[in-house]
């Protein structure tokens, strides 16, 4: 093993009592971001659980085209992936470079710029995504001006991070900052490229790519906005956290470094492997195949990384629910990693697309992997900064854990269910060649699926409320870091 296996150094814990020191970090940033990273999760899980319940009561909300579910899917995807989990990676990245780097960050003010800025780009999109006011792409719905404003706080956010690595103390740069560093130039591209558009007024826009090609640019983009917002970003959560909490060196820094340049070099060409039977040329299809195959082992060998680091201290899993969370979300990142190239082979797709197998895959991503390595994360680093020794109560943290994990289960395998049903139904044909099922019989096969689908948001939702009730109370029993224009004076 060697000096650079060693795990990130742990900033000791304090209890509220004496007054705090000058702090070295700026600390207040990161807890701003894992408060709005709890509220957001909240909001974005509530509108989730909304829409699920209109699939199955389409008369939910009468009628009003602001609740309708075409104009709030796209709120609650954006919530869930850039508010809830873009201030998760914001808060964190900025917390693990300040201490891996052994500094503070390069600008209070810019830092507050960023989170300020990004709370600014989430209410927007709340308000003018019910409105109808949109894109009509995935994921890039947003219209001209808030997309401008994007480009503006992300290149800030870029700039603090790499300006305080710029400054390190240490000569090393320790793994986790390699993939937030990728995935803030990463998405930085793709936002930029994606949403280049002809304004034509104040709200509305068209892009400068058409047919075909607007289909490949946006899922260049979609697919890795997966690939570097929900994946690599998180997994520098991952390289930091889980050795953290678990008070081990990581597994293998050797296998870390292939992990990343493997990662990044493979999955910038996965992305047409979402266009397959369409009329994007059948070699670029066969691509996005291949490379989605390729990969499964660079997502898998960081993934085992994560796992046996753990080595030699199972047992704390018995009575560290935080370790819980941080564990089987590497496990929901494997199977969420073995299932995405699996639906990419063209036979699979075929059976797949455009189904409800789709949705499942995609939370058994967000909600399993991302969400509780978020979860898991914030629990880890919140009593430290404010300056207790522990969150208020453990347990509250094990039955969210149960509460979440069960949740998504149920979410999945009903979609998954529902997902194979539709695909084998809508490909069913008669001796005669047409089709043996109509699209409501189909639809009549699934519904009760939908039912089992809103019961598992709802009990992910009730656990981000206890999570909120708990982040609460450690709050109060600590001491919310002070602005660095008191800090001199403390």
């Amino acid at each position: 093993m060697t000096v650079l296996d060693a795990p990130p150094a742990a900033p000791v814990a304090t209890t509220a009592s004496p007054p705090r020191p000058t702090a070295a970090y700026n600390d207040r940033i990161v807890v701003q971001f894992s408060l709005a990273t709890v509220l957001w999760g909240i909001v974005g899980m509530s509108v989730g659980a909304l829409i699920a319940a209109q699939l199955y009561w389409p008369d939910l909300t009468y009628g009003i085209p602001w609740l309708s579910y075409g104009r709030l899917r796209p709120l609650h995807t954006n919530a869930v992936i850039f508010a809830f989990g873009g201030s998760a990676l914001m808060g964190t990245s900025l917390h693990v470079v300040q201490r891996t780097c052994g500094v503070r960050l390069m600008s209070d003010r810019l830092a507050s710029f960023v989170f300020w800025g990004w709370q600014l780009v989430i209410v927007s999109a709340a308000v003018t995504l019910p409105m109808g006011l949109t894109q009509g792409k995935e994921y890039a719905e947003l219209e001209w001006p808030i997309d401008l404003l994007i480009a503006v706080v992300w290149v800030a956010y870029g700039v603090l991070f790499f300006g305080t690595i710029a400054k390190r103390k240490t000569p090393h740069i320790y793994v986790a900052n390699w993939f937030y560093g990728s995935f803030i130039i990463a998405v930085g591209l793709l936002h930029i490229v994606n949403n280049i558009a002809i304004p034509a007024g104040a709200f509305k826009s068209y892009s400068v790519y058409s047919g075909t090609v607007d289909a490949m640019v946006q899922w260049w983009y979609g697919h890795n906005a997966v690939g570097f917002f929900l994946t690599a970003g998180f997994l520098g959560m991952m390289y930091y956290f889980v050795p953290k909490q678990a008070q081990r060196p990581i597994y293998s820094y050797r296998l870390s470094i292939v992990h990343f340049w493997a990662l990044i070099a493979v999955y910038m060409w996965a992305g047409p492997h979402h266009l397959q039977y369409t009329a994007l040329p059948d070699w670029a299809q066969s691509l996005g195949m291949v490379f989605s195959l390729i990969l499964l082992a660079p997502s898998w060998g960081g993934a085992i990384n994560g796992v046996l680091t753990l080595s030699g201290v199972w047992h704390k899993l018995r009575t560290d629910p935080i370790l819980k969370f941080l564990v089987v979300s590497l496990s929901f990142y494997m199977m969420a990693t073995f299932e995405g190239p699996m639906m990419s082979i063209k036979t699979v797709n075929s059976l797949s697309h455009y189904t409800d197998w789709t949705i499942g895959h995609v939370h058994a991503g967000a909600l399993g992997w991302v969400a509780m390595i978020t979860i898991g994360s914030i629990y880890s680093m919140l009593p430290r900064l404010v300056g207790v020794e522990a969150m208020h109560s453990t347990k509250a943290i094990d039955t969210h854990f149960w509460l979440h994990t069960v949740g998504v289960v149920f979410y999945i395998v009903a979609m998954w269910i529902a997902g194979v049903t539709q695909g084998l139904m809508w490909r069913a044909t008669n001796a005669d060649g047409t089709l043996t099922y109509s699209f409501v019989e189909a639809l009549n096969a699934t519904y009760p699926y939908y039912l089992i689908r809103l019961g598992g948001g709802l009990l992910v939702l009730a656990g981000m409320l206890l999570m909120a009730w708990n982040v609460l109370k450690t709050l109060g029993a600590g001491r919310m870091p002070l602005p660095a224009a008191r800090m001199a004076h403390a």
